[in-house]
């Protein structure tokens, strides 16, 4: 090691005006996005009058488990069936809503044919449009179709996700070198081998990242099903969680359940989150290993 590269390693690292201001905004961003967190767990540790009467950080007891057993035996467990309804909306939408995207994001960047950008172009408009203009059409379309009060009703409609197909092209282009697929056919294998056996190993980053997005969009989505379902056995959280806070005004005790639904609906984001990391650490390596 030379000299003047140990006198430069041993320089104290001086800390600029620029990067004390960079922190700062860093942790005032984290404090405001983890402050109704915070929140949240405070209130679910409460009773329904210790909600109206104490601070908002205030403790007093804990009765957690206490408010897990009200919320669990509500109305026969409703809540458990509205938890199992948002994970059927929310696994099977994002399941197959991010494979048809990945399918449709490698043709588009992968493929030649007649009127491609057009048609990408398309695609995108969707992007643009907010779900809200396409509830009234999405409506008469399931009415029409006789799936209005239905499981397809909100299952159909979810799995459209034009993000999730311009997102599986930017990934098809850099993660799927053109090399790759010649050789690949010059040895002779299928459109379809080449894209199960070759393509699809190196998209799964991509399709983590769509599946993430897209569990999450649907999970948290309220309007669809508002629109499309009247039955009660059918809603998802976060309808459930709607049709109980309109009830808060006459009967104060759906005010802790709201709280606590709310608290537990959180898990699963959680959960999916965490078992889709490893896959995008596998995407940010990808690039190396070329």
């Amino acid at each position: 090691m030379s000299a003047a590269t140990r006198t430069a390693r041993s320089r104290p690292t001086r800390v600029g005006p620029s990067r004390v201001l960079a922190h700062a905004v860093l942790i005032a961003a984290a404090v405001y996005t983890l402050f109704p967190l915070v929140w949240l767990f405070t209130a679910v540790t409460k009773t329904t009058g210790d909600l109206y009467t104490t601070g908002m950080f205030e403790w007093n007891g804990f009765r957690l488990f206490d408010n897990l057993g009200a919320l669990f035996s509500e109305s026969n467990g409703i809540y458990l069936h509205w938890y199992l309804n948002s994970v059927l909306y929310a696994g099977f939408g994002a399941l197959i809503g991010a494979f048809l995207s990945v399918c449709a994001g490698y043709a588009f960047e992968k493929y030649s044919f007649a009127g491609k950008e057009r048609l990408f172009g398309v695609v995108l408009l969707g992007v643009l449009i907010p779900t809200s203009a396409l509830a009234l059409p999405l409506y008469l379309l399931a009415s029409a179709t006789g799936v209005v009060n239905t499981f397809w009703a909100v299952l159909i409609p979810s799995i459209c996700n034009p993000f999730g197909v311009y997102l599986a092209r930017i990934f098809a282009r850099g993660y799927i070198p053109d090399e790759v697929l010649e050789a690949a056919r010059v040895d002779g294998a299928g459109e379809l081998t080449t894209f199960f056996g070759i393509s699809w190993r190196l998209m799964l980053p991509g399709f983590a990242t769509i599946f993430l997005f897209q569990f999450i969009g649907i999970w948290n989505n309220f309007f669809l099903p508002l629109v499309m379902l009247s039955n009660q056995d059918l809603f998802p959280v976060s309808l459930g969680l709607y049709n109980w806070n309109s009830q808060v005004a006459l009967e104060p005790q759906f005010y802790t359940l709201v709280m606590v639904g709310a608290f537990v609906a959180i898990v699963p984001l959680i959960i999916v989150f965490i078992l889709t990391q490893r896959f995008w650490r596998a995407g940010l390596t990808a690039g190396s290993l070329k």
